[in-house]
């Protein structure tokens, strides 16, 4: 059963409701994984093991070459393919991290010339095994490049997504918060595009529901996504900006991804290099769980205190 904690009052709790009826069964936890030595766990973990199984990561690395980031189920990713520019322009180098808001925070930094060649964009992905539950991060979005001329319509992104078998598979899932600061798709000026997907065909047509928030994003942000097994709801520092029905509600687990990639129609006219950063200050999954977003940022706020800057108890999907 999907447990539903922390709910705000009013209409959202009515909107809740539907979490405590027929849905999967609450997983069992595996034994913890916090990475501090000695260190005391927040309210309800006890001995390293969650009640529910969640995920934390505080982005407490040194590079993208840092062995502990493989150990804990994230992959810098290396490999060819979309979206973007396409072809081989996703670099493992850009993906970096370094001192920020409360201690270290990824880094994802994308680059281009207007050309493939002069292109190199920046995805983390973790492992695909999170399904029902609450999403959160605290991300930075950025309205300017930090080098060279502006311009680009560019894509930074937090998200959850199952491979594409085939044509409208139909265990495909997504779920998108996509920022694009310089507009696109559509919009003239800068959105944040909340996105659930059912399935798509590559070479065109899509089941999906899509929200935009038209305005300037720049800044941190906390971002959570709550997907309860019937509905899906979107929070922009706590505030619910999207609701999607369970037409679009994703069928099989999914696997956690950050990427920052150039839409190849959007580009500025320029062969100067430019470079765009986007930033995660730390990642949440509590699975089978209805978390608020105000109690999302309590839970984080506890791992720090104590000490923590991981822990993974979700089973294997």
């Amino acid at each position: 059963m999907i447990k539903s904690v922390s709910l705000r009052r009013g209409a959202l709790r009515s909107l809740l409701a539907v979490a405590v009826v027929g849905l999967v069964p609450l997983g069992t936890a595996q034994a913890g994984t916090a990475t501090t030595p000695g260190a005391a766990l927040p309210a309800g973990h006890e001995n390293g093991t969650a009640q529910t199984p969640v995920l934390f990561d505080d982005f407490d690395y040194t590079s993208h070459t840092d062995s502990r980031l493989g150990q804990r189920g994230w992959t810098v990713r290396s490999y060819g393919g979309g979206p973007g520019m396409g072809g081989d322009t996703w670099a493992p180098e850009n993906v970096g991290f370094t001192d920020g808001e409360g201690g270290r925070v990824l880094r994802l930094s994308a680059t281009t010339d207007g050309t493939q060649a002069g292109t190199a964009q920046a995805e983390i992905l973790h492992q695909r095994k999170f399904h029902h539950g609450t999403y959160a991060a605290r991300v930075r979005f950025s309205d300017t490049p930090v080098a060279g001329p502006d311009g680009d319509e560019l894509v930074q992104a937090f998200f959850t997504i199952t491979p594409l078998r085939f044509p409208y598979d139909p265990e495909y899932g997504e779920l998108d918060f996509e920022y694009l600061p310089n507009g696109g798709w559509g919009q003239s000026g800068s959105a944040l595009f909340l996105t659930s997907w059912e399935t798509y065909d590559p070479a065109g047509g899509s089941l999906n529901e899509s929200t935009a928030v038209p305005g300037s994003e720049a800044g941190w942000h906390d971002l959570v996504v709550q997907a309860d097994g019937t509905s899906l709801r979107y929070y922009l520092d706590g505030r619910l900006v999207a609701e999607h029905n369970g037409a679009v509600y994703p069928d099989t687990p999914m696997a956690i991804h950050f990427n920052q990639w150039f839409i190849e129609t959007g580009l500025l006219d320029s062969s100067e290099s430019r470079t765009w950063e986007q930033q995660v200050d730390w990642v949440y999954h509590a699975k089978d769980e209805i978390v608020s977003p105000d109690q999302v940022l309590a839970e984080v706020a506890g791992y720090r205190s104590s000490g923590v800057d991981h822990v993974d108890t979700v089973p294997a999907g």
